[in-house]
């Protein structure tokens, strides 16, 4: 099985060019090679699941490119979780393949990804773990409700730690270097002056905007999960390009402007709650 599998190149491309000689199966055609693996221990029907899934690990591990590493080392990682999926799955379960596989690629990447860093990174508690690998989303999430700005202690409020807690661990994600340190012999040339581009290339700028729909739809999600009051309230004091006023939706609804900021300040609690539990299931 592991003979005929595409072996990594000189590069990224290269790779992504040999997975896509690999045609992708059908439902049907999956069960039924799935079926044979699984009663038959056929290595030839596992190494066609194996190479039918392999873009989609390539999906998974693109998730997890702001961590610094190389993109093949995660899809290598990613590529071995797989071969482990097809290894235990059982076809009999109801459950495709890759909905099955996605826990084991994604937990191999995970591993990788934690061995790569040091302890004083990540940090040993569960804690810590959580806003290594959520702390970045969690930043997102609160810049798009508060129209790009940050805001600490509600980052710290959707993850459910202390304001300290962030701090340290955005300390950590800062590397061992400033970017603004002066490089010897240079004549007060930094780090940052011999990066040639600062712009973002097309697969990060690709990576933005799933990253961004992705977001948009969690948002969305979260709002519309609110009563009609508050999704009014929400669209229009939070969404809005141009806020209206508490004294404006008081006489909207003939309530008074403190119970409108009541209603908002509850309904803000209702939308980080469920975007809370967003973040806590993988995408």
């Amino acid at each position: 099985m592991v003979s005929n599998f595409p072996v990594e190149g000189d590069s990224l491309s290269l790779y992504l060019g040999e997975i896509r000689t690999f045609s992708v199966m059908s439902v049907e055609e999956e069960h039924q090679t799935a079926v044979s693996f699984f009663e038959d221990r056929d290595l030839d029907s596992a190494h066609k699941l194996i190479t039918s899934n392999l873009r989609f690990v390539i999906k998974v591990a693109y998730g997890f490119r702001q961590y610094g590493l190389k993109m093949l080392d995660l899809i290598q990682e990613g590529n071995i979780g797989l071969m482990l999926a097809v290894r235990k799955y059982n076809p009999y379960k109801g459950v495709r393949l890759i909905s099955y596989a996605v826990w084991w690629i994604r937990a191999y990447i995970h591993n990788y990804i934690i061995s790569s860093w040091s302890l004083l990174k990540i940090g040993t508690t569960q804690a810590q773990r959580k806003l290594f690998f959520k702390l970045r989303e969690a930043r997102n999430v609160i810049r798009h409700l508060n129209s790009g700005d940050d805001d600490l202690h509600s980052t710290a409020q959707l993850l459910e730690v202390s304001d300290r807690d962030v701090v340290e661990m955005e300390q950590r994600l800062q590397g061992e270097f400033s970017l603004d340190s002066e490089l010897p012999g240079r004549d007060g040339r930094t780090v940052l002056d011999g990066f040639a581009d600062d712009r973002m290339n097309q697969e990060e700028l690709l990576s933005t905007f799933q990253q961004t729909n992705i977001l948009n739809k969690k948002v969305a999600h979260a709002v519309g999960r609110l009563n009609e009051k508050e999704r009014f309230i929400i669209n229009c004091r939070v969404s809005a390009d141009e806020p209206m006023t508490l004294q404006e939706i008081a006489d909207h609804f003939l309530i008074s402007r403190e119970r409108v900021r009541q209603i908002e300040v509850v309904a803000l609690k209702k939308v980080r709650r469920s975007l809370l539990l967003a973040l806590a299931v993988p995408a």
